[in-house]
Formats: C-alpha cells, structure tokens, sequence
C-alpha cells in the first residue's frame, strides 16, 4: 500500500469516526425543548399584551379570562372571541363601522411606522456619534459545526450607548420637529390667499405612548419576529468573503423551532461586519424605549391627577438610574452570557424590544390612575431597598469587571482567586467569595423595590419581581451548567471555596 493510498485511508477513517461522534452527540435542549420553545413563541406575546392592558386598567382583568375560558367551554366560535379579546386589549386598531369591528389599517401601519422610525433612529445614532472601539471577549467557533479546528478571535464594538441615550433625550424634549401652517394675507398683487410652512422644535408628543401603549407593543412583537425570521434565513447563508458564520452552540440543534428561539448565528453582524445586531438590541432601542415610556406616564399623570405621585417620581429615578447605569457601562455586557454564549434569536430579539420596555414599564403604567400614596416613612424604606440593591449589583459588578481587565489593579490586586486549568481565574473573596450570584441578589431587590412603590392593591405591578426571580434562578443554574462543562473539576473546587449561590450563609 502506497504512502498517498494510507494517507487517504487515514482521513476517511478519521471522518467516518467525527461523523459517528456527531451522530451520538446527544444534543442537551432548554427551555423545555422544540415544544416547549413554540409554546413559549405562542404565549410571550399573549403576556405582554395582558400585563400592559392590565397595568392601564388598574388590575387583572378578570373578563377577558372568562371570555376565553367562556369560548373553549362551548361551541362559540373562537375566531370570533379572539376578535372580542383583541378590540379590548388594543381598541385603538379597531374602529366601530356599522356595528360592526372592522380593522383600522392606518393606525396599525402608523404604530408600524412609529416603531421602525424608533429602531432607525437609534441605528442612526449608533453610526455616526462617536464611539469607543472595543474588542469583545475571544470566541471560540462551534467545532462541532465546523467538523475542523479554527483560531478563536475578537470582535470589535463601537461603545456609544451612553451618548446616544443623552442625545435621544435632548431630541424628545427640545428637537422634535413639527411643520405649522402660518396663514399670510394677500399681496397687492394677488387676490390669492398664501400659507407659509415654518418648521419648529419642540418637546415630542410623549402622551401618545400612553395612549397607544398595547399597540405599540404589538408593533414591536411584529417587528421582533421579521428581525427574528431574517436573522434565521441569513444564518445559512455564508459569510460574503466565503466563509461560514460562527455559529451559537446552544442553537444549533438541526431543530427548526428550537434553533429559531434560541439563534443559530452567535453574532450576527451587518455594514460590513462593523453593525453588531445583538450588542445593540441588548441595550439601545429596549432600554432607552423604556425611560421614555416611564417619562411617558409621568406626563399624563401629571395631565390627570394634576401632580406627579411619589411613587411616580422614585419609580421613574430608580428605573432611570438603572438604564443610565447599563448603558454607561455598556462594555461590561461584553462578556456576559448574552454576548459570548447565546445565539442572537427570537428568545434575546423579542426579550430586548419588546418583552423588556413593555413588562419593565408596568409600574408606573399603573401608577398614572392609581396613586397608594404611600407614607413617607414607606417611601423612605423603599428608598433605602433600592439602595441596598443597586450597592450590591454595582459593587460586586465592579469588581468582576475590573478584575478581568487588570488583576493587578489596586483596588483588586488583594482579592484571592482559583487559578484553573484553562488558565483563568475564579475570585474566591471580595464579592465573589460570599456568592457566586451575588449581584443576581442585588439586581432583584433593586427590582423589588420598583414594584413595592406601586402599593399592595394589585398583583400587576408585581409582575416584575416574581418573574425575573424566576429569571435569575433559571439563569443561575445555565451559568452553573455552563461552568461546569467550561471549567470541569475546577468549577467543583469553586463551588465548595464558595457554596453560596445568592444569599451568604442562606442559599
């Protein structure tokens, strides 16, 4: 046998065994598989629109689950009922037309347009502010996809969400164009009346946001799933300089559903690689949407009741501070989970646009016709809440941030560490050394804090705080999973140095 025939022999070998080992792989899926992530696709977009019609109505509201319990108990048409279900939840898509509902086109395709416009001119702010270029946590490809080793490397991300948040405030409220119409009397040498168009600036019409709130959430969902359709269809398309896109390990099952929730590409980019899709989402049009709906609900409070409530105000300081926060610290996300792990699908496009914005904001969506009028020592406590968590979130992410980037920096240099065999290093002591979570714990007391300034009336508000401890868990026990196939035994080691996941001493 010659020395080429081996040679090949060898390599067919070698790929019939890689094909073996990816056949008996046995994929490891979330969120309750292919079927429970359709079930979920079906029923975020149901909340969101439950939680912001109940949020404006001052409660659960209990007749549109009559209705629908009502119709799957009897023979009544269901198409009919959801048609019931929809004029309530979003009343201003509907126009009433000889007794009968009939679909009001144009207000849908002007909240379409409302909500583009937004996403475009935040892209717009992203392009052409100045910007910070900063290189992202290294990648490694999927070699399970790649059927070959590649080199990992790091992308590149313009850093200006803090600027553009303070430049879209300053164009809400001093640089909102309107066109007015000033009427000219006639010259003397025209009996012709003539009108003249004058262009001003002037503080944009936040009060649609409360007008429109649940139709401009189903905008967005609409829009969540053509950016998620369009996201999946260019994941199987390659890269234009002939090389495939890296893909996200955790989507890329073969399941069309499933690999659709989560994103198959892990970072998808447009504008000659230099527009990252998924680090934007993250933070800009979600979050920023965010503080001017809060701001939105003060005004028509104010409009309303004819003062601004103190739980207004603190909700809208405390969820303000907390957007500023994110994005004065936006390269920090760089190496969270979201970034380094995840594929950029439905599950992250839907949860940054619309889930965030609409389910984050239903505080002081509630708070616009239901003033607790809490006493001032409650309001003082609730303060002191929020402080505590944002001490703890802040603080202990800090110093995991400063750490990664200088250990050898003073205000870290003393803290111990677990030195691993890949090379990098777990903190034992600082924050991190009282648990391996701690600022998930610092996070949802901030978060608590939101909804305790809402009063004890309603379990709406409270929403927030029951489903992101939900959130965290399940985020923990990922991160843990994670961790463990990343760090091996090392993780083990790390886990009896620190046992605590959230509370020192407690769990």
């Amino acid at each position: 046998m010659t020395t080429s025939t081996k040679t090949k022999t060898n390599k067919s070998t070698n790929q019939q065994q890689q094909q073996k080992e990816i056949k008996t792989t046995h994929f490891e899926y979330e969120f309750g598989g292919p079927f429970g992530t359709f079930l979920t696709i079906l029923l975020l977009p149901m909340v969101v629109l439950f939680f912001t019609y109940s949020a404006k109505q001052g409660g659960m509201n209990m007749d549109l689950i009559r209705l629908l319990w009502k119709d799957s108990s009897s023979n009544s048409s269901s198409s009919s009922t959801l048609v019931q279900v929809f004029q309530q939840v979003l009343p201003n898509f509907y126009k009433p037309s000889s007794n009968v509902l009939e679909w009001d086109i144009m207000t849908f395709f002007k909240c379409m347009g409302w909500t583009l416009s937004w996403f475009l001119f935040q892209v717009f702010l992203e392009r052409f502010l100045p910007c910070d270029l900063v290189l992202g946590a290294p990648i490694h490809p999927n070699e399970k996809t790649h059927h070959q080793q590649q080199q990992q490397h790091r992308l590149t991300y313009r850093i200006n969400g803090h600027l553009a948040f303070w430049v879209t405030l300053l164009f809400v409220f001093f640089g909102y164009p309107y066109w007015i119409t000033i009427p000219s009397s006639s010259s003397s040498y025209s009996s012709k009346n003539t009108s003249l168009f004058l262009l001003q600036f002037k503080q944009a019409p936040l009060q649609y946001l409360y007008d429109y709130y649940s139709e401009i959430s189903f905008c967005v969902m609409v829009w969540c799933f053509i950016l998620s359709i369009s996201l999946y269809i260019s994941s199987f398309i390659r890269h234009p300089n002939g090389t495939r896109k890296i893909l996200a390990q955790g989507g890329n099952s073969g399941n069309g559903i499933y690999d659709f929730f989560m994103g198959r590409e892990l970072n998808p980019r447009s504008l000659q690689d230099t527009f990252d899709w998924k680090e934007f989402c993250e933070l800009r049009p979600g979050l920023i949407g965010w503080v001017l709906l809060n701001i939105s609900f003060a005004s028509v409070q104010h409009t309303r009741l004819g003062y601004v409530s103190w739980s207004m105000i603190l909700v809208n300081v405390f969820q303000f501070l907390y957007v500023w926060d994110a994005l004065y610290q936006e390269s920090a996300i760089l190496t969270t989970m979201d970034i380094t792990t995840d594929g950029f699908g439905y599950m992250l496009v839907f949860g940054d646009l619309a889930w965030v914005p609409f389910t984050y904001s239903l505080q002081a969506c509630y708070l616009v016709d239901h003033d607790p009028n809490l006493s001032t020592i409650m309001l003082l406590v609730i303060v002191t809440i929020n402080f505590l968590g944002y001490t703890i979130f802040r603080r202990a992410n800090s110093q995991k941030d400063a750490f990664r980037k200088n250990p050898h920096a003073k205000e870290v240099s003393h803290l111990t560490f677990l030195e691993t065999k890949r090379g990098t290093r777990l903190l034992t002591s600082g924050w991190w050394g009282r648990a391996r979570k701690i600022n998930y714990t610092g996070d949802w007391i901030m978060g608590l804090s939101w909804c305790l300034l809402c009063g004890y009336t309603s379990v709406v508000p409270y929403f927030y705080a029951i489903y992101f401890l939900v959130l965290l868990i399940h985020r923990s026990e990922r991160d843990d999973h994670l961790c463990k196939i990343k760090y091996g035994d090392d993780w083990d080691k790390y886990k009896e140095i620190v046992p605590y996941r959230f509370i020192p001493g407690i769990i």
